[in-house]
């Protein structure tokens, strides 16, 4: 068996296309443009690269992004009094601060005082709450991907086995969450750093979601022949990018499987811009 390769960037580029033109719409109705504002603390090599890609992508979908840089030594009450001044722009409609923030600030407590509405990462403890409930105001945009992925690849998440490997608040729960809400009905196991015996429930999965940031984890032998694979990971080794799936043993199992890169990356840059759009909706509205 040779997986059939799922396209990250030709289903992103369908969902920003549409999200461009919900924009020009929007915008030619309110008169308002759906702003971002960007916060990137430091220095960090692959933040940047990211939020270079994110300012690119909201340019092209016809939203605005506003980038503010600070100083790997910023203080916490200097990086809190940029978020509140941002919660209260009346023209900033999401605002994303760029993980992982260096040692000396509280991430937890940075995310939790931007404002919901404007939470558009999905990561504060409102809105994980609304998407538990089942009624969302953002979905965060990895996992929320992973499920447009699914859903163009018509990939039957009803009734399927559905495995996650981690249990990280920003990729792990959520995925979990989101597979088992009505409407997906997937059964969902969770595996972690204190699963025993990994292997043996990976090989249950009819979707397999691996989230776990170890270097090419998942080998071919922990898949169930036919299942699907989608490798959230990157992970730079030597001078490759490679997942937390070893991709050619996997895709000689599965039915279908996401590359790295070029698999789930491009759509959470994509579910970022939708949860834009949202906000400014939403904040217009």
């Amino acid at each position: 068996m040779t997986a059939r390769i799922i396209d990250g960037k030709k289903i992103s580029a369908a969902e920003r296309d549409a999200v461009a033109a919900e924009t020009a719409e929007f915008s030619r109705k309110s008169g308002v443009m759906p702003h971002l504002a960007a916060v990137l603390v430091g220095d960090d090599p692959a933040s940047q690269v990211y939020v270079r890609n994110k300012e690119r992508a909201c340019e092209k979908c016809g939203l605005k992004s506003t980038l503010h840089r600070l100083p790997q030594e910023t203080t916490q009450k200097e990086l809190m009094e940029l978020v509140a001044k941002l919660n209260g722009d009346p023209t900033v409609h999401g605002i994303l601060v760029q993980l992982p923030l260096p040692k000396q600030l509280d991430e937890t407590a940075i995310l939790d005082a931007i404002l919901p509405s404007k939470d558009v990462d999905g990561f504060h403890p409102e809105n994980v709450g609304r998407m538990f409930q089942g009624r969302p105001r953002f979905l965060p945009c990895t996992p929320h991907g992973v499920m447009k992925m699914l859903e163009h690849e018509s990939v039957r998440t009803a009734g399927a086995h559905a495995v996650v490997i981690g249990r990280s608040e920003i990729v792990g729960k959520p995925m979990g969450s989101l597979l088992i809400q009505r409407g997906a009905d997937a059964t969902v196991t969770t595996c972690h750093s204190r699963t025993t015996d990994i292997a043996a429930i990976t090989k249950q999965a009819d979707i397999l979601v691996a989230a776990v940031g170890i270097p090419e984890f998942v080998k071919g032998g922990m898949i169930k022949p036919g299942a699907v694979v989608i490798d959230v990971g990157i992970n730079r080794v030597n001078d490759r990018l490679v997942g937390d799936v070893e991709f050619e043993s996997a895709a000689a199992v599965a039915s279908a499987i996401t590359p790295v890169p070029g698999g789930v990356g491009p759509m959470t840059i994509a579910m970022l811009l939708r949860n834009t759009l949202v906000a400014a909706q939403q904040q217009t509205g």
